[in-house]
């Protein structure tokens, strides 16, 4: 460890995993060096926090590698004051960098203990203007909507239609969309009543399960 904030760490890490593979956004550059990320994994992964691959983070979910937050931050591109509904709060750390990008979030956590231990690594990390809520995210949250962005960091079948309802217009949904082995990255972006989706590449993430994903007991 460089020192107890990490800063140095975070400078490589956006030079050599995130700047290096494009992402150009200056917003999303600042949020990814501000964000101590060592603070949203457990403790016994500290040392890894800046590395360039996913790490566990308990109950069966992940912390994405950071240039997938990064890349998937610059798809959103979130806009200061935007409200933002994110579907999966994992440990907190895509909330914190939508946070500093000066954006207001909303992030829904199935996992009671998960939703409780994002809350926990948000407080002790500083970061203001982020509400956890428990419960189905694929549902969304009718009770702001709508939303200028919507972000889904959770592998899902189809994009959930309640979401898209509650997405304002003019406004983008990112998701990974697919199987739950591989999907495609997607940006939906919703105009008047025409929907367009643009296509990013592969990734794999965790299955996003609720009433609009996938059954717990289903298989692929």
């Amino acid at each position: 460890m460089m020192n107890s904030n990490r800063a140095e760490e975070r400078e490589y890490m956006v030079k050599t995993q995130i700047q290096a593979r494009g992402v150009r956004n200056e917003s999303v550059l600042h949020a990814m060096n501000k964000v101590p990320r060592h603070l949203f994994v457990p403790e016994e992964s500290a040392r890894e926090a800046y590395q360039d691959y996913p790490l566990s983070i308990g109950n069966g979910q992940t912390i994405s590698q950071p240039y997938i937050v990064a890349l998937m931050t610059e798809l959103l591109d979130p806009q200061s004051g935007d409200l933002i509904l994110e579907i999966g709060s994992g440990s907190g750390y895509q909330a914190a960098i939508l946070a500093a990008c000066k954006a207001r979030v909303i992030t829904i956590e199935r996992i009671r203990e998960v939703a409780a231990r994002a809350e926990q690594n948000l407080k002790q990390a500083g970061v203001t203007g982020v509400t956890v809520l428990t419960g189905d995210g694929t549902t969304g949250y009718p009770e702001n909507a709508p939303y200028d962005r919507v972000l889904i960091t959770a592998a899902t079948p189809r994009i959930p239609p309640p979401l898209v309802d509650q997405l304002a217009e003019g406004g983008y949904l990112v998701a990974p969309e697919g199987d739950r082995d591989i999907q495609q990255l997607v940006r939906l972006k919703k105009n008047r009543d025409e929907i367009s989706i643009e296509r990013f590449g592969t990734v794999r993430f965790v299955p996003l399960l609720g009433r609009y994903g996938w059954n717990k007991d289903e298989e692929n």
